[in-house]
């Protein structure tokens, strides 16, 4: 990241937080890299997000993320896209701050999003959050959150945050001690969504409805709103692909 400046949280609000690393029992690599990607969806709080970002965060703006990245008073590394909604004025500060900008066709297969982790996986990220991903079109919300099963990012920590929430993915072969550790406090929401079929052997432990080798099946809703009994929840899958939703219930500490 180029620059950044830190503000004050508001007292007593609700904060922007970038929850910890997903964790599970891997070797964890010599070298790590977070990157943020500003996407161009809703985003309310700036503000709140400044004093989170780090020096050596990689900062990479999906088009029309680059105003959002600037209102939280960072240049990124990196702009990708078609460029189409991104103003004159805007691509004329991030171009004299020397940031890289990668340019795309309008016809293209990707979306801006899309493009954008793909370019923060080949750069080396073993870290992504994803900002501003979410609201406004629903057809691009559905996208946006999908877009967490691409093949490249398989092995990353992936997560799109938005205020309290995070979604990330947990993918088959997590069970036993290869387990996901949820890191939250008491009374913090946590949904197991199944995406794409049925999700076979599922394991939720630390929460007040635990699952032991269940099967949740695709479309009913049984696997939302299960609630942290402590600080750490663990949840593991056989088979299928689940979208798991975090929500920090209560006030969040600015600091985390």
């Amino acid at each position: 990241m180029r620059m950044y400046t830190k503000t004050a949280p508001l007292a007593g609000a609700v904060l922007f937080c970038l929850p910890p690393p997903i964790t599970h029992h891997v070797i964890t690599p010599e070298v790590t890299m977070r990157a943020i990607i500003f996407a161009n969806g809703e985003f309310s709080h700036p503000g709140r997000v400044r004093a989170l970002l780090r020096p050596d965060d990689l900062v990479i703006a999906a088009d029309g993320g680059t105003r959002h990245a600037l209102d939280a008073g960072a240049t990124p590394d990196v702009v990708i896209g078609d460029l189409d909604s991104i103003s004159p004025d805007e691509r004329a500060r991030v171009e004299v701050a020397g940031s890289q900008v990668i340019r795309f066709s309008p016809r293209k297969d990707e979306t801006d999003l899309e493009l954008a982790l793909l370019h923060a996986a080949r750069a080396g990220a073993t870290e992504i959050v994803v900002l501003a991903a979410l609201g406004g079109r629903l057809d691009q919300t559905i996208a946006n959150l999908l877009l967490l099963a691409l093949p490249e990012l398989e092995g990353l920590d992936a997560r799109i945050v938005e205020g309290p929430q995070m979604a990330f993915l947990i993918r088959a072969g997590r069970a036993g001690d290869d387990a996901v550790r949820i890191e939250g406090q008491p009374g913090d929401t946590l949904s197991l969504i199944p995406l794409g079929g049925d999700a076979v052997g599922v394991t939720a432990e630390g929460v007040e409805w635990p699952l032991h080798e269940d099967t949740l099946r695709f479309g009913p809703a049984r696997g939302v709103s299960n609630v942290l009994t402590g600080d750490r929840a663990r949840v593991g899958l056989r088979q299928g692909l689940l979208l798991c939703v975090v929500r920090r219930e209560g006030k969040v500490d600015s600091r985390q």
